[in-house]
């Protein structure tokens, strides 16, 4: 049905769900070109981008603020049985967007000056955040190599909060051919790994305002020899405590901040403090 006041969404029909409920599969998402949302950032900003299909909402009430952003073509109401078919979290904040799904191509990378590479990135959660701490330090694009996992798998699009709709995110491509594609273009490419060059002496040195790229390896087995060999250096960030190692995530933000401070410089206006 139409959007319409909070009050005047009906509940939605048996068939409708299971389209829904298939969104989860790759198939269902391979077959239908859409993807499911979840979370109010999350589909906030799906419907600020123009790509919500239909709005669903365990609360219509409580969500009413969502049915006045970008227009959603369809709201409908499910109970909390049903949204729990449609969420894998614990704790579902009852509202999701089926939505089309995000494509960028090589054409979208505009003058890039900071790119990070998920180099065979399986974990989901792993793969969305990486693609929020590029959206929140200012990169140009993501890239995920063949291998890594899928851009619409419902925990990447939700460890991401909405940053897919943000910046191009490149899929499916080999890791020589991006780093090919970068130099290209007058980027340095990066390796983030163990027993590199140290992160902070570098940005002492002015290595790091330089159009620059980083390649975040697997996090079971990191960045092999032959791949570790694309990148002009690489680099690893200092560490004082006792921890072993960081997770690729959390390595990615150390990075991709101190590269966008090394690039933004002294005289450029200050960041908005968000946290």
């Amino acid at each position: 049905m139409p959007a319409g006041g909070a009050d005047d969404i009906e509940f939605i029909p048996r068939a409708q769900l299971r389209t829904a409920r298939r969104l989860l599969q790759r198939r269902g998402r391979d077959e239908s070109g859409r993807f499911l949302v979840e979370g109010v950032q999350a589909v906030r900003e799906a419907l600020l981008h123009g790509r919500v299909e239909s709005l669903i909402t365990t609360d219509p009430q409580r969500h009413a603020d969502l049915l006045t952003v970008g227009n959603p073509a369809v709201v409908w109401q499910v109970d909390d049985e049903d949204a729990a078919q449609l969420s894998d979290t614990v704790t579902s904040q009852g509202v999701f967007a089926v939505a089309d799904q995000v494509q960028a191509t090589w054409d979208d990378v505009v003058d890039p000056k900071l790119v990070v590479i998920c180099a065979q990135v399986r974990d989901p959660g792993n793969a969305g955040t990486v693609i929020r701490c590029a959206d929140a330090f200012g990169a140009d694009a993501v890239i995920l190599t063949k291998g890594s996992v899928e851009l619409h798998n419902p925990k990447t699009v939700r460890a991401s909060v909405g940053s897919i709709f943000h910046l191009p995110v490149v899929t499916g491509v080999e890791l020589a051919d991006a780093v090919g594609w970068l130099k290209d273009r007058g980027l340095q490419v990066l390796a983030a790994d163990g027993g590199g060059d140290n992160l902070d002496e570098l940005a002492k040195l002015d290595q790091l305002n330089r159009p620059t790229a980083w390649i975040m390896g697997n996090e079971a087995w990191g960045l092999p020899e032959l791949e570790r060999s694309l990148a002009d250096r690489v680099v690893g960030v200092p560490m004082w405590g006792q921890a072993e190692s960081l997770n690729l995530s959390t390595a990615a933000a150390v990075c991709l901040y101190a590269t966008a401070s090394a690039q933004r410089g002294p005289a450029q206006s200050g960041p908005e403090y968000r946290i």
